[in-house]
């Protein structure tokens, strides 16, 4: 098993989250343990390297007003809204020891989803076509990675409790699809402290970790 050790930042700015990510991801190349990082941000939509200029629908003066951040950043895929609520787990691995596979990587963390939301008796699924995971066709949770190195970074964003009016601002990934939350599943809010013990349950198995 691959130690690992986990950090919870709270509620914290994006830019500030991806410094982090940075300093754990220079010390997991080093030879340190694997790192979670578990934090929600303020409302910010993140642009990866495939965005197209018609993902954003609103006005960039709307999103001002709204105070909505607009930041392009380092990692596969179109644009991504993060919000309050919405649990964002970035995974700092050293796939050296996780099968030096992308695709097996990111088919894992779908899996990592899948078995978190059956943990709450939500039915989910992998989309033929499109990362990520799935409640029938409408997406409950994002991935996003970036890796140097065969160091992972970046990670998932699972719309836990968050405000699905955020994404009417976007198209998220950039395809047309409806984004859902578990509270909305569940008709109810969803404790973030239970779902945060439960995705480092799953984490460890699926990718054998032992939390230090």
């Amino acid at each position: 098993m691959r130690d690992c050790r986990i950090r919870d930042l709270g509620l914290i700015e994006y830019q500030d989250a991806y410094e982090i990510q940075k300093e754990y991801a220079a010390k997991v190349a080093d030879g340190h343990p694997d790192t979670l990082l578990f934090c929600e941000h303020p409302t910010v939509l993140t642009l990866g390297r495939m965005t197209k200029k018609d993902s954003i629908l609103w006005s960039s003066q709307e999103l001002e007003k709204n105070n909505v951040q607009v930041l392009p950043i380092d990692r596969g895929g179109d644009v991504t809204l993060h919000a309050p609520g919405q649990l964002v787990v970035y995974s700092i691995f050293d796939l050296n020891y996780h099968g030096k596979n992308l695709h097996e990587y990111l088919r894992n963390l779908e899996q990592v989803g899948i078995a978190l939301l059956d943990g709450f008796d939500i039915v989910a699924n992998r989309h033929p076509e499109q990362t990520g995971v799935w409640i029938k066709h409408k997406k409950i949770m994002s991935i996003g990675i970036g890796v140097r190195k065969w160091v992972s970074y970046h990670g998932i964003g699972l719309n836990v409790n968050t405000d699905l009016d955020y994404f009417s601002m976007i198209r998220p990934c950039g395809l047309n699809v409806t984004m859902t939350s578990m509270a909305k599943i569940k008709g109810e809010p969803v404790s973030m402290d239970e779902v945060k013990e439960k995705l480092i349950s799953v984490f460890s198995q699926i990718f054998e970790l032992k939390i230090i």
